[in-house]
C-alpha cells in the first residue's frame, strides 16, 4: 500500500475505533446503558437515574480519558522528535515526576500552605501546582543536558531518571506524612485514575491539555528539520534553542494538568507515537495527530478494561498502561541494541 494511502486508512480505522470506544464508554458498565437510551438523555427524554450515569458520571470520564490520551500522545511524539531518540517520554525524563510531587505535595500539606485561598481558586490551584513541578523539572532537565555548551540526549534521559527517583523518594516522604483519608486518596492517585472526573475539574484540566497541544501541533515544521540535525537546523532558519524551551514548557503544560486530574498514566506517550511511526513512517504533519488518535483510544479502552474486569472494584489505570507499556519498552530496548 502507498503511504498516501496507509495515512488516510489509519485516520479511517483510528477514527471510527475513537467513535467505537467513546460509545462503549458511555454504555458499557455495572449500569448497561443502550443507543436508544442515549438518544433518549440526548433529546431530552431520558429518566433522572439514566441522566445522571450518562452526563455526571461516564461523560465527563469520556471526555478527560480521551483528551488526556491525546494530550501525552503528543508531548511523547514531540520530545522523540525533539531529542531524536525514540526512547523519550514524559514519565523517563521526569516531567510526569515533577508534576506529580507538586500535586502530592498540595494534597497533604495544601491545609497549611494554602490558608487563606479563596474557594473559587481551588479548583485550579492542582493543575497550576502540577503545571510548575513539570516545569520546574523540565528547566532543571535542560539545564542540565546543556552543561559543557552542547546538548546531550542521553545526558537528558539519565537527570530524568534521577529526578524521578529524588521525586519518588520525596513523595514517599509526604505519604509516610499524610493522614489515614490522605494516604486513600494517594495510594489510589498515584496509580492513575479517572474515576474522580467530574465537570468541574475536567474542564480546567482539558481546556489546558487542549490549548497546549494545539500549540505542539503547530511545531511539526520545525521537527521535521530537527531530525537533520540541530546544525543543519540552525542553518535553516530554527531557533533551536527557544524551539527546545517553547516545546518543553508546552510538554509540562500538558502533562501537568493531565495528571493532577488523572494522576501519573504511564507509557502512553511512549508507546503511542513509536507504534505510530511502526504504522505510517510518515513526517510529524502526519506522526502528530495520528498519536493523538492512538493515544486517546489506548488510553479510553485501557479504562473500559479497569471498569469492567473486576466490578465493583477498579483497576488504576495506570496498571493496565503499565501492563502493555512495560513489555513494549523493554521490547524497544532490546530491538535498538540489535541495530
Amino acid at each position: 500500500m502507498r503511504a498516501d494511502g496507509r495515512v488516510i486508512l489509519s485516520y479511517c480505522l483510528l477514527s471510527l475505533l475513537l467513535l467505537l470506544a467513546a460509545f462503549l464508554a458511555l454504555t458499557v458498565g455495572p449500569a448497561k446503558l443502550s443507543f436508544s437510551d442515549l438518544w433518549r438523555s440526548a433529546t431530552g427524554a431520558g429518566s433522572q437515574v439514566t441522566d445522571t450515569i450518562l452526563f455526571n458520571i461516564r461523560a465527563p470520564r469520556m471526555v478527560l480519558g480521551a483528551i488526556v490520551g491525546a494530550s501525552l500522545a503528543i508531548s511523547g511524539a514531540c520530545l522523540q522528535g525533539l531529542l531524536r531518540n525514540p526512547l523519550a517520554d514524559p514519565g523517563l525524563i521526569g516531567i510526569t515526576a515533577g508534576a506529580s510531587l507538586a500535586v502530592v505535595f498540595v494534597i497533604v500539606l495544601g491545609d497549611m500552605v494554602l490558608v487563606g485561598v479563596p474557594a473559587f481558586l481551588m479548583q485550579a490551584i492542582l493543575p497550576m501546582a502540577a503545571f510548575l513541578g513539570g516545569l520546574a523539572v523540565t528547566l532543571v532537565v535542560l539545564l542540565a543536558a546543556s552543561l559543557g555548551g552542547s546538548f546531550s540526549a542521553g545526558r537528558l534521559i539519565l537527570v530524568g531518571v534521577a529526578i524521578t527517583a529524588i521525586a519518588s523518594a520525596m513523595i514517599g516522604i509526604m505519604v509516610y506524612m499524610s493522614t489515614d483519608q490522605q494516604l486513600r486518596e494517594l495510594t489510589f492517585w498515584t496509580m492513575g485514575s479517572l474515576a474522580k472526573s467530574n465537570w468541574n475539574t475536567v474542564l480546567i484540566a482539558c481546556a489546558a491539555m487542549t490549548l497546549a497541544s494545539l500549540a505542539l501541533l503547530s511545531f511539526r515544521r520545525e521537527l521535521d528539520i530537527l531530525q537533520l540535525g540541530e546544525r543543519a537546523a540552525f542553518h535553516s532558519g530554527v531557533n533551536v534553542r527557544r524551539v527546545k524551551i517553547q516545546i518543553c514548557a508546552l510538554v509540562a503544560v500538558a502533562v501537568g494538568a493531565g495528571v493532577s486530574v488523572a494522576g501519573p498514566i504511564g507509557f502512553v506517550g511512549l508507546v503511542a507515537p513509536h507504534m505510530t511511526r511502526l504504522i505510517v513512517r510518515a513526517s510529524h504533519w502526519v506522526v502528530l495527530p495520528i498519536s493523538a488518535l492512538l493515544g486517546a483510544n489506548i488510553v479510553l479502552l485501557a479504562d473500559l478494561f479497569v471498569r469492567n474486569a473486576i466490578p465493583p472494584a477498579e483497576i488504576p489505570i495506570g496498571i493496565a498502561t503499565a501492563t502493555l507499556g512495560g513489555p513494549f519498552f523493554l521490547w524497544l530496548l532490546l530491538r535498538k541494541s540489535r541495530l
